[in-house]
């Protein structure tokens, strides 16, 4: 295929609350919602990678469990169930709007090694420049990050490490909430003073069918900042990834290299 020329590249990362219902099925209004505002980066020219969790979270409800097990053999079994949940759901989705996607599956190792790493970026680059969506999340059902203690975080540090390693411009975490909020619920527009970010929230918060939360999402942006690139905290289940393709901010903003 000929190599397409765009004028920018994004990744997108979705966590498991924002498009899974409470009981982890894969809500399918939410899960449009994104899927039709990454459609709409592409047809604005942008090269989207798109990280997306709730594996788990859908094999947790697809066995009949009432939250996310603690053993790792568990989470694995979840993991392998609900991947094919999700993945199904947005070939369907993705093919309604006439694009293909191709499901990639990481873990800690392929970052590390540099050789694996290097074979990601080019899979990457050659799915993106081919009009192929890569959708990626991390792959619960081999790694044993669980039990050394460096899990991806509901895939916000994957985010980040996907987002460096393809050389992104932007990078938008898609949550529950707005972006971040201060001490009386309010939105911040833009952080750039990650000091006074990081005492605005509580260590550890995340729901019962994930391991993110908000320090989690905070140490990827701060990385990913830290890298040159812009980032957004945004909510999910707003449409504000067609916002983001008409120039507009969204969320809360963090520019790159403001620290």
């Amino acid at each position: 295929m000929s190599e397409r020329k765009y004028r920018s590249r994004i990744v997108v990362k979705v966590g498991t609350h924002a498009i899974a219902t409470k009981a982890g099925r894969p809500d399918r209004r939410s899960l449009k919602r994104v899927v039709d505002g990454i459609c709409r980066l592409r047809a604005e020219g942008f090269e989207v990678v798109f990280v997306s969790s709730g594996a788990v979270a859908a094999g947790v409800e697809a066995l009949g469990l009432s939250a996310r097990p603690e053993n790792v053999n568990d989470i694995q079994m979840c993991a392998a169930v609900g991947q094919a949940r999700f993945i199904c759901e947005y070939e369907n989705l993705f093919a309604e709007r006439g694009v293909k996607i191709g499901q990639v599956l990481l873990t800690h190792d392929d970052f590390e090694d540099r050789r694996k790493s290097q074979n990601v970026k080019m899979s990457l680059d050659h799915l993106v420049r081919a009009g192929i969506v890569p959708i990626v999340n991390e792959n619960d059902v081999v790694a044993d990050d669980e039990i050394k203690g460096h899990a991806f975080g509901d895939n916000d540090w994957l985010s980040f490490l996907i987002a460096k390693l393809v050389r992104a411009d932007t990078l938008v975490l898609l949550t529950t909430v707005d972006g971040l909020l201060d001490a009386t619920g309010k939105k911040i527009s833009e952080v750039v003073n990650f000091a006074a970010a990081m005492r605005l929230v509580r260590g550890g918060e995340k729901g019962k069918l994930s391991k993110g939360g908000m320090d989690s999402k905070l140490k990827a942006v701060k990385a990913a900042v830290k890298s040159g690139i812009d980032t957004f905290i945004a909510n999910g289940h707003k449409a504000v990834l067609p916002l983001l393709a008409s120039g507009k901010q969204i969320g809360t903003f963090f520019p790159g290299n403001a620290l």
